[in-house]
């Protein structure tokens, strides 16, 4: 991977981490580094699934990987926030 690959990536992931947070009701409290963390891991693994589903190369804009990518951030972010709940 190239690091204008790397950068798009964690453009793409910080987009994907406010998304899901949006996506989960509530307040989280969670940090906006937390927030853009999952975003990232959510993109990459967003992406892995959307390759071996065969949805990820398609003419026009991704949908169905965008769905997969913010569905995973908002998991991340929910798991964070309860976690952080019970300190």
């Amino acid at each position: 991977m190239e690091i204008d690959g790397i950068i798009s990536a964690i453009v793409i992931g910080i987009v994907i981490g406010v998304l899901g947070r949006l996506v989960v009701p509530g307040r989280q409290r969670i940090g906006i580094l937390l927030t853009i963390l999952v975003g990232i891991v959510a993109a990459f693994i967003g992406s892995g699934i959307a390759v071996a589903f065969g949805v990820a190369d398609t003419d026009g804009v991704d949908w169905i990987e965008w769905v997969i990518q913010i569905g995973l951030a908002a998991l991340g972010v929910a798991a964070l926030d309860r976690t952080r709940a019970r300190r």
